[in-house]
């Protein structure tokens, strides 16, 4: 499944130069906890959040004796911002169109953000993807996840004639059994299917002899 799929299209933006204040109002009106930085030019430049609003919020870190003399009592520059430029996490973790679902996931996990803005070739913003939309992809139907692995995993990825497998999806738990050419050729199978939003588990079948991997 592609991000263009599950993205949101329509995407509140905000410029370098709106006050943190505005962001803070529109973030509360719409109900959500963050928003892509963009240019003139729907670049984007970066993205701020419900957290770089905290940090006017903290109290002012004040440098230990330990932290000056190692050079790090620098001024944190989120705590005294003023616009959204001077408050974003930049440069922005963005993603594709056309990459897939896991890879955003994974992005997501691995950098501890809940949100991706959503680019097209020339990094300019097409959309955005949020961990709730990937909890809504993965809530998707049997019917919806015997299709994708049928018409992408199978017939688009791997080349494989999905009419020669009979395949089994039941809640979430898919069981696909086919001729496979070789242990590998499975492998591969049960790799891609698991990757394909909703997918508990996955077991594949060689109709050839009685292997099977999961």
């Amino acid at each position: 499944m592609k991000i263009a799929t599950v993205m949101t299209t329509e995407v509140l933006t905000v410029s370098p130069e709106t006050t943190l204040k505005q962001v803070a109002e529109l973030l509360a009106a719409r109900g959500i906890s963050g928003a892509p930085v963009v240019d003139e030019n729907r670049l984007v430049v970066g993205v701020v959040s419900e957290a770089d609003i905290l940090a006017k919020e903290r109290w002012p870190h004040r440098p230990t004796r330990l932290e000056r003399l190692l050079g790090r009592d620098r001024v944190d520059t989120k705590a005294t911002a003023r616009t959204a430029g001077e408050a974003m996490t930049s440069p922005a973790v963005t993603i594709g169109a056309d990459r897939r679902v896991d890879a955003a996931a994974a992005l997501m996990l691995d950098q501890s953000i809940n949100r991706l803005p959503v680019v097209d070739a020339e990094g300019l913003l097409v959309g955005i993807v949020t961990r709730a939309d990937l909890v809504r992809a993965f809530a998707g139907t049997d019917e919806q996840i015997a299709s994708e692995i049928r018409e992408d995993v199978l017939l688009h990825q791997l080349w494989l004639d999905p009419k020669g497998a009979e395949l089994v999806v039941q809640n979430g738990e898919v069981t696909l059994s086919g001729p496979f050419e070789d242990a590998n050729e499975r492998e591969l199978v049960v790799r891609q299917i698991r990757l394909v939003p909703g997918v508990v588990s996955a077991i594949v079948h060689d109709t050839a002899s009685t292997e099977h991997l999961g």
